[in-house]
């Protein structure tokens, strides 16, 4: 008897690392139904056309989304909804990120940095417009976040680091981002206790994935610590299935070697108030960012 489908929906999947995870992922015989939010929704769509899948074990679906306009993250929660219907979403996975400067105005006016809204505001404001169905499902919310967040030493400049033209580098920039977007994850596991998995997961150093598209920096595959495309892939598939969660709830961060990160190499990302203050209201979205 053919296993049940699981559903995930995930941002981020059309290139690099996101897709070499969904491309693994629709070579397995549990089978999987994919939602997938994409700017350019035809060349994706071709792109997973011209994988070699089972197309009658696996189903993949393609729909508009881009990640700096927040309008479209409301389109896209709302047609995904319509496409689940009645049905469970298993898994909500964050993958998308970008690495550029705070050094342009703010898409669409907003005061703060594209980098930001990609990174973080925008996947946290699609979680408050999926929570209720998250919830039903009692999903598992996967955030592909990154060491990187070891380089904020400091919290008190980021409300200033992180705005439209405050000129910080793409480098500062990306890893205040990821921060933030660390926060937000034990917010939401906070938010989520009881009702949905919330885990963070690093799939190590990869170079050469379509994270720095906006910059020239590329990670030299030469470092001691650095892993192929299939192997960040895969650190990102183990956190989908993995139940030896760690007694402490505040641990919910999986490394790319498989075990669960302790808790003071992010303990600046454990303050409640930080957390709160990263993970605004849907409402305070909608209004600050023009959202209708």
């Amino acid at each position: 008897m053919a296993s049940i489908a699981k559903t995930i929906v995930a941002t981020g999947v059309t290139s690099g690392l996101g897709f070499e995870a969904i491309k693994q992922l629709l070579q397995q015989t549990q089978p999987y139904r994919v939602i997938l939010g994409a700017r350019d929704t035809k060349k994706a769509q071709a792109d997973y056309d011209g994988l070699s899948y089972d197309s009658k074990t696996h189903s993949v679906t393609v729909l508009p989304l881009e990640l700096a306009d927040l309008r479209t993250v409301k389109t896209f929660a709302r047609q995904t909804l319509d496409k689940l219907g009645s049905d469970k979403l298993d898994i909500l996975l964050l993958n998308a990120a970008l690495s550029k400067a705070a050094d342009q105005p703010g898409v669409n006016g907003s005061k703060w940095c594209e980098s930001y809204i990609v990174n973080h505001l925008s996947q946290h404001y699609l979680i408050h417009l999926l929570r209720e169905k998250l919830v039903a499902s009692k999903s598992r919310v996967v955030v592909v976040s990154s060491g990187g967040v070891r380089n904020v030493k400091d919290t008190s400049s980021l409300d200033e680091q992180l705005k439209a033209k405050s000129g910080v580098d793409f480098f500062e920039t990306y890893a205040n981002t990821k921060f933030t977007q660390l926060l937000n994850a034990h917010y939401w596991r906070r938010q989520l206790t009881g009702q949905c998995d919330v885990i963070a997961v690093s799939p190590g150093l990869i170079p050469y994935t379509g994270l720095n598209r906006y910059s020239n920096f590329q990670i030299p595959k030469d470092l001691p610590d650095a892993k192929t495309l299939p192997e960040g892939a895969k650190s990102i598939l183990e956190a989908l299935n993995r139940n030896d969660f760690p007694e402490d709830p505040d641990r919910i961060f999986l490394t790319s070697w498989g075990e669960w990160w302790e808790k003071d190499v992010y303990g600046l990302t454990l303050d409640k108030q930080l957390q709160d203050k990263w993970s605004p209201s849907k409402e305070q979205i909608e209004k600050e960012e023009l959202v209708d």
